[in-house]
């Protein structure tokens, strides 16, 4: 579904409009470059605006064009509110529902602003007054293209164009997720046609870890790997005091949750982080089973049909005990 074309010549016409763009909480290379796709845009076709994440994100996303000008929200909170209530257009990007940008969202509710949804994820909130969105995009990024190509595609540049490139590939799993379709091959073809450093981008989101990260990674998969084979599941594990021990910042558990789906056989799988408030928990599935609707029913969570998140405010144990309390509803699927 889309009301987006009109918008671009609707904020031309304005002579110096206010313009916010935001995505979901440690945002990844999707949600950052979506953003920063849409910044740099507005700034080609002579139109400020202003990324504001609602928290930090990993420094593998750094080289972004434009990344040094985003505003952390945790850190310039007066001043993210005061640009949030002054703004005439709040872009809303690979989010769904407010709650997804944290404090941020109450502001961005009560702002006069105008809305602007961009987004794939399944069943979004009625809180925008423009969209750009579809559930079978494989990526934010892919849908900001789109937009682009409504547009004025002559504003496109090489800068953007990276930007794209790393939230489709980094969504579509390196284009290995039933997301990708033909019209996500054709859009990365063009952007290809910039002369983007595609291995450049690549290797800084993977192959950019520190020593602690990868120990880290071979400590939970040696250690903390547990296998329900009546179940096809797997799920793994990660403490308050490991997170410490290896020095874990923001992005250094992305993708870990993948290592139990690579798994022959394995259906569904789980990863629980205690981040002290919160038990936070990422689920991915392979086929018909759907993390999505499992993540919904028991840990306030949601995402895409073979993506998606949780939290829960038990403690660890008995998070991992309800987990696995579910599952005999779900056999059916599961086997």
């Amino acid at each position: 579904m889309s009301t987006i074309q009109p918008l671009f010549e609707e904020i031309k016409k304005l002579t110096s409009p206010h313009i916010i763009i935001t995505t979901h909480h440690k945002p990844d290379a999707d949600a950052l470059g979506s953003s920063l796709a849409l910044y740099n845009y507005f700034k080609n076709a002579g139109i400020a605006s202003q990324v504001i994440s609602p928290t930090d994100y990993g420094d593998f996303l750094d080289w972004m064009a434009g990344e040094p000008t985003v505003i952390n929200f945790e850190e310039h909170k007066q001043l993210s509110s005061e640009m949030i209530a002054e703004a005439d257009y709040v872009f809303c990007l690979d989010f769904n529902a407010l709650s997804r940008i944290n404090d941020m969202g109450g502001m961005v509710a009560n702002s006069k602003c105008k809305k602007v949804l961009i987004d794939h994820h399944l069943n979004p909130e009625s809180f925008y007054d423009f969209e750009h969105w579809s559930s079978k995009a494989s990526s934010t990024c892919e849908l900001i293209y789109e937009v682009i190509r409504l547009w004025d595609y002559s504003f496109m540049d090489r800068d953007i164009a990276r930007c794209l490139y790393a939230g489709i590939m980094t969504d579509t799993g390196s284009f290995r997720f039933p997301s990708t379709l033909p019209s996500t091959h054709m859009a990365v073809a063009e952007l290809l046609k910039f002369n983007i450093d595609h291995h450049f981008i690549h290797e800084h989101i993977f192959d950019s870890f520190t020593e602690d990260r990868v120990r880290f990674v071979g400590h939970v998969v040696s250690q903390k790997l547990v296998l329900i084979p009546e179940y096809h599941v797997a799920y793994m594990t990660v403490t308050q005091d490991e997170l410490a021990l290896f020095n874990i910042t923001t992005g250094d558990t992305e993708g870990l949750v993948n290592y139990g789906l690579g798994i022959k056989g394995i259906k569904f799988a789980a990863l629980f982080i205690d981040r002290k408030q919160l038990v936070k928990m990422s689920f991915r599935s392979k086929g018909d089973f759907p993390a999505n609707e499992f993540a919904a029913k028991y840990f306030k969570g949601g995402g895409h049909f073979n993506a998606a998140g949780g939290q829960s405010d038990l403690s660890l144990d008995d998070t991992v005990k309800k987990f696995i309390g579910a599952l005999p509803e779900w056999s059916n699927l599961l086997k």
